[in-house]
């Protein structure tokens, strides 16, 4: 099944291949330029400039040089107003979208002023809408900073969280978009990474590092494919345009001893331009914990990112990005872990190497080569003393390396602006990984009279137990050869392959009258543990209703989803059945899924724009993710099929008089149908075939909202966020039939613990814990378990207990009124009011994690 990593020449000769590849363009990003003259043609210069998107808050203010020309660079793909302010002329505005890598020109002509009167560059009610057949939401760095982000090691991805609609939060920065595990592409300027960016998979990219993102959160355009429920569009900062050098110090220092150091700087002019960015972070409470005070938690990461802009003809822009981090975290304890002494860590290295080049044929066509290779180093160690670990030693070291090339051909004409593309990717693989079993109450074979497993040394067989005993029932005979306590010995695990994918597609953007549309496909090849191909054709179409401001959106798309490349090899290869007992190993396979979606985007005037989004998605051989005994090492499942739909809606108010808001609600229906088709599946009893279940990232409801008031353009400004999860399944929590005791067995003592179990008026804790509850009497404040003898898997699983958080943020921006040098403080305040709250308990994916207690943090940034 397993296949070898190609020679080590090919493996040379590709790398060189990508390394001298002329670099360039931006995938996600354009310029814009024009020149602003009188009406006899004269040109102005010192014109102030203006360009704003009112819903994402970029604006950006340039002036025209002596011959009267201005110069936007680095802009993300998106709607935009423009202004042109001179004393002594009429005002003038446009509006432009910009969709390409090449110069986009907008000229102004101005009129002399008749008299004096009010200038403004202000939006106008019809920037309010987007009239894309792709719903998305952008969103600007000057949110990034005034944002309270609840992880501490994954910023990039809280930030996409309270951001979008549509999106389950869960432990560690993790989220689960539109009802899915992690189904995320991020597309760094325009370099696509589906791999999972979280920092228990890998390192993500620094915050500091970006200038604006885009998520996708509706039907994915023909040039996404892989894992596309949601693509994160992220534009990088650049140096172009910066005579001076330009950046940044900053220095944050917070609870749980938490220390983060940044600096950036960017300079050049309009051919040539470098940025630099470092960020460092120690923390206390690095990852998320199974206990709600941190133990054993302490972690670190350092991140390094480098762009490097050169145009060295008007037709041809080349760029450079090179990034490399490194993590290192403790893996957190429960308290019967550490007092056993367990100290399992982990350690995480990464790069990228991505040039780029863009060559503009002519005014209507460009062409862009994007070669890349990056990867992610895994390794995670057990502690010293094997026996130190409870209920098992573990250790792992994975390499995960990909190499890709993407080749974009894009034309411009009339109403129409295609764009033909093709990708390859090659994915190499290196996995390691080895388990021992050291607690022998953790899989005995047999239970003694009182039903508590026995763990006298002849009790290791359970078809000959002692006499009183009886063979356990949920006893695993493929964990049991891995019994250190029983002689067992430790499962070892080496497995080396390589997956090859192939991809090309075609779309054509049309804007006819009040109509926009999207029309292509894409056709996908997967060769690696297992093989397919699949077209699939992306439509979508909207249709402005002009007089009351209202977009109506429709999209269907047919998409390929392959297999998540963490673990895949030793999930694939164990299979059903490796460590779990008698079954043949079964590879993980590409999944099909039929997306439908119908939404709206609604302007009221200048002042609030509402956009909505209904989705319905049907995929054969769904993914998940299981996690082994509440560590970081997750592998990745596979079941027969599922079935989700929800909506998303957000709710934005531009800033008005210092105020701006937004708000973010998602609600999922998330079911998924048995039986398991391939991988590891450790935490639950088997599922029939054709039965549905609520995967552990199903949520009725979750909303954020935040708030920024800022009186006066100089001073201090506030900002408050509200944060609303009715909670995700909790798949391993007590259940009440009704009819016997409630059995508490199979709970821990400090599990039962974590969530402050009670029994009628008796409460469990980690030295008296409880065995069994009459029925009607069991309850827990951070559950919400179903009522006796209600309880179903599908229509009334118990989920972990809503919880209402609050996050605050003040700051002020140049506090000293320098004009160089610029002074800014903050203050961030984060579950204010130390809400103690779940985010899952012993779910399969994320096993038990607490929200973060309340943390407060101060920064002071230098901007030169």
């Amino acid at each position: 099944m397993l296949r070898h990593i190609p020679s080590r020449i090919s493996s040379i000769t590709l790398s060189l291949i990508l390394l001298v590849s002329g670099a360039l363009a931006q995938g996600t990003s354009g310029n814009i330029t024009g020149t602003v003259t009188d009406t006899t043609g004269a040109v102005i210069s010192t014109a102030a400039v203006t360009i704003q998107n009112p819903i994402s808050g970029y604006k950006q203010t340039t002036q025209t040089d002596a011959n009267g020309q201005y110069h936007f660079n680095n802009l993300p793909f998106n709607h935009y107003h423009m202004s042109v302010v001179v004393p002594g002329f009429q005002p003038t505005t446009q509006d432009t979208m910009l969709r390409s890598a090449s110069s986009t020109v907008v000229n102004f002509q101005l009129a002399i002023a008749a008299s004096s009167q009010t200038v403004t560059v202000d939006a106008e009610a019809s920037d309010m809408v987007n009239n894309d057949p792709t719903s998305a939401t952008s969103i600007d760095r000057s949110l990034f900073a005034r944002l309270p982000t609840e992880s501490t090691s994954a910023p990039l991805s809280s930030l996409v969280t309270l951001s979008t609609p549509g999106i389950a939060s869960d432990s560690n920065g993790l989220f689960h978009p539109m009802g899915e595990h992690a189904d995320t592409t991020y597309s760094i300027d325009g370099q696509p990474v589906s791999d999972q960016q979280s920092r228990v998979f890998g390192n993500q990219l620094s915050l500091n590092a970006i200038q604006s993102i885009n998520v996708i959160d509706g039907i994915a355009p023909p040039e996404y494919g892989d894992k596309a429920s949601l693509v994160v569009q992220t534009t990088t900062r650049s140096g172009l345009g910066l005579p001076h050098p330009t950046g940044s110090v900053s220095l944050n220092y917070g609870s749980f001893g938490t220390t983060t150091g940044s600096a950036a700087l960017g300079f050049g002019n309009e051919r040539f331009g470098n940025f630099s960015s470092f960020d460092a972070v120690d923390s206390g409470r690095y990852l998320d914990t199974p206990e709600n005070q941190p133990l054993h938690a302490h972690g670190n990461n350092e991140n390094f990112f480098d762009r490097i802009d050169y145009h060295p003809t008007q037709a041809d822009s080349l760029q450079l990005n090179l990034s490399a981090s490194r993590s290192w975290f403790q893996n957190p304890n429960q308290y019967d872990q550490q007092a056993a002494g367990q100290d399992q860590r982990g350690e995480i290295f990464s790069y990228n190497i991505a040039p780029s080049w863009t060559h503009i044929i002519n005014a209507n066509s460009l062409i862009d080569i994007n070669p890349y290779l990056r990867q992610d180093n895994f390794h995670y160690f057990p502690s010293k003393d094997p026996f130190s670990d409870t209920p098992a030693t573990l250790a792992q070291s994975r390499r995960l390396q990909n190499a890709g090339l993407k080749i974009d051909y894009s034309y411009s004409r009339g109403i129409n602006s295609y764009k033909v593309g093709a990708m390859f990717y090659h994915t190499f693989l290196n996995e390691g990984f080895s388990l021992g079993i050291t607690d022998p109450t953790f899989n005995a074979p047999c239970l003694n009279g009182n039903g508590a497993p026995d763990t006298s040394p002849d009790a290791n067989d359970p078809n000959n137990c002692p006499v009183g005993d009886t063979a356990n029932p949920n006893y695993n005979p493929g964990t049991g050869a891995y019994d250190l306590t029983r002689n067992g010995s430790l499962y070892h695990f080496n497995g080396h392959t390589d997956i090859k994918q192939e991809a090309v597609y075609l779309q054509d953007n049309i804007v006819w009258k009040n109509w926009s549309f999207l029309a292509g496909g894409r056709v996908d090849n997967y060769n690696g543990l297992s093989s397919r191909s699949m077209v699939e054709p992306r439509l979508g179409a909207t249709y402005n209703v002009k007089p009351t401001n209202t977009v109506l959106r429709l999209g269907y798309g047919k998409l390929f989803l392959t297999p998540y490349n963490e673990n895949l090899i030793v999930s694939s290869s164990t299979g059903i059945g490796g460590l779990e007992g008698a079954g043949a190993a079964v590879a993980l396979k590409p999944a099909a899924r039929n997306q439908y979606d119908a939404g709206f985007e609604q302007g009221f005037g200048k002042h609030l724009v509402v956009n909505g989004e209904y989705f319905w998605k049907y995929t054969d051989r769904d993914y998940d993710f299981d996690v082994l005994l509440n560590t970081p090492l997750a592998f990745p499942i596979q079941w027969q099929k599922s079935k989700i739909d929800g909506f998303g809606v957000k709710i934005t108010v531009p800033m008005t008089h210092g105020v701006s808001a937004y708000s973010v609600l998602g609600h999922t229906r998330s079911r998924f149908f048995g039986p398991e088709v391939g991988g590891i599946l450790f935490n639950q009893s088997p599922v029939p075939a054709g039965t549905p279940f609520r995967i552990d990232h199903d949520q009725a409801f979750q909303q954020s909202t935040h708030m920024q008031y800022q009186p006066k353009p100089n001073g201090p400004w506030y900002g408050i966020t509200w944060r609303y999860e009715s909670g995700l399944v909790a798949g391993n929590a007590p259940i009440d039939n009704g009819r016997t005791p409630t059995d508490l067995t199979y709970l821990t003592a400090d599990q039962q613990s974590q969530i402050l179990l009670r029994c009628g008026n008796v409460q469990a804790t980690r030295t008296t814990p409880l065995t069994s509850c009459p029925t009607g009497q069991l309850s827990s404040p951070l559950l919400s378990l179903a009522k006796p003898g209600t309880e179903n898997d599908d229509r009334n699983p118990p989920r972990v207990a809503p919880r209402t958080m609050f996050d605050m943020a003040a700051g002020w921006d140049n506090v000293l009124h320098r004009d160089r040098f610029k002074t800014n403080l903050s203050v961030t305040a984060v579950n204010i009011t130390n809400k103690y709250a779940l985010y899952n308990f012993l779910s399969t994916f994320s096993g038990t994690h607490f929200v973060s207690p309340r943390t407060v943090s101060a920064q002071v940034t230098l901007n030169f």
